[in-house]
């Protein structure tokens, strides 16, 4: 999955030839290219999971009660924007995931990514990634590619 902000056209062919299956939507720094290959609402069966993926989500304040609105039905809602990572379960039960950023970390300490098993209805396991900066660094602080530690993310918030 990918919440958006590919950046270039380059960046979407790259994962599109690694990937089996992509779930994905552009985000608000992706060109025209990209855009028009991908929609700005993504919805996928995973393990018995209704997944969505969208970009932007408004501000932190009243998000969950914002996507149970929006997404109703939904079980998780991966989204991005602001690249900073966030794990919470709305009222309506929805669990909202954003995986922070793999190559622009932001306000962060570090770029990160998510990984979580989806299985029989259930998601678990969600782990941040934390990458360590690799040479091809992006300025702003990103870094292009890189390894990490994981950290169990536990229960959402």
């Amino acid at each position: 999955m990918h919440a958006g902000d590919w950046v270039d056209e380059a960046a979407l062919d790259a994962l599109e030839a690694r990937a089996a299956r992509l779930l994905a939507v552009w985000g608000n720094n992706d060109p025209e290219p990209v855009r028009a290959r991908l929609p700005e609402v993504a919805r996928a069966l995973i393990a018995g999971l209704d997944m969505r993926v969208v970009h932007e989500t408004g501000g932190a304040a009243g998000r969950e009660a914002r996507a149970d609105a929006t997404f109703p039905g939904a079980d998780v809602l991966v989204f991005g924007h602001s690249h900073i990572p966030w794990d919470t379960v709305s009222p309506a039960g929805l669990r909202l995931l954003n995986p922070g950023s793999p190559t622009d970390r932001r306000r962060q300490p570090t770029c990160t990514v998510f990984t979580a098993l989806a299985a029989d209805g259930q998601l678990s396991d969600v782990r941040a990634t934390h990458l360590a900066p690799r040479a091809g660094t992006i300025p702003g602080g990103g870094a292009r590619g890189s390894q990490g530690s994981d950290v169990g993310l536990g229960s959402p918030r």
